[in-house]
């Protein structure tokens, strides 16, 4: 009888094996075609590779400065759990400073994986040092007080252009950020390791010298 993998254990298997790519043709293949977050949503490093739980938190931009400006932003990270990506939602924010070094190393402390912002954030040589992986669109050295402020958390929210549930399983690397709804994660996970592997069987093939197009009839991947 095959042993069942845990969910860690899948987490750590994509992350050998798997890549935005192939996880996104394997939601298309479901007719979940737009799971693939904004195209300027990046890694600060390219070496990460990000997988994870969602655990989301919705920023909204602010004018003036509050008497608790950080009071649901600390509530928030101070509930992450093990293997949780945060998805910091600030509504595209050009503002709003959301992320930095001390919300990571909170973050990692409490056993996050990473987050994805869809926005700005600061402290990048320190949020490098540290090894935390971070997506977002940009970096601008300013504070979110009296510019933005978190207002929920643990709530339906749109990052890149994706509907984010709380528990979606999140994928990021080099190419981009993709959204697996917790629903059909065994599915995916499952379709992608095979996808994956047939399309290491026909790398191989090519670099033998086959035709793409004889490769392509054996394999069914492109």
């Amino acid at each position: 009888m095959t042993q069942q993998l845990t969910l860690d254990e899948k987490f750590e298997q994509m992350k050998e094996v798997l890549y935005a790519a192939v996880i996104c043709d394997t939601l298309d293949e479901l007719g979940y075609r737009n799971q693939a977050m904004r195209e300027d949503i990046n890694p600060i490093s390219t070496d990460w590779v990000l997988v994870g739980r969602a655990k989301t938190v919705l920023a909204v931009d602010v004018y003036h400065e509050s008497e608790n400006p950080y009071a649901k932003e600390i509530e928030a990270i101070d509930s992450v759990k093990p293997g949780e990506v945060l998805i910091g939602c600030t509504n595209e924010s050009k503002r709003n400073g959301l992320w930095g070094e001390l919300l990571s190393t909170a973050s990692k402390m409490r056993g996050a994986n990473g987050a994805v912002v869809d926005g700005l954030i600061r402290d990048t040589k320190k949020i490098l040092e540290l090894d935390f992986p971070v997506f977002a669109t940009g970096t601008k050295p300013v504070d979110s007080r009296g510019r933005g402020m978190v207002i929920d958390y643990d709530c339906p929210v749109v990052c890149g252009g994706v509907s984010v549930m709380p528990g979606d399983i999140i994928f990021g690397d080099r190419d981009g950020v993709v959204v697996i709804p917790s629903a059909l994660f065994d599915q995916v996970f499952e379709l992608s390791m095979n996808k994956a592997t047939r399309e290491n069987s026909s790398r191989q093939e090519l670099l033998d010298g086959k035709y793409l197009r004889d490769v392509y009839d054996k394999y069914g991947v492109l």
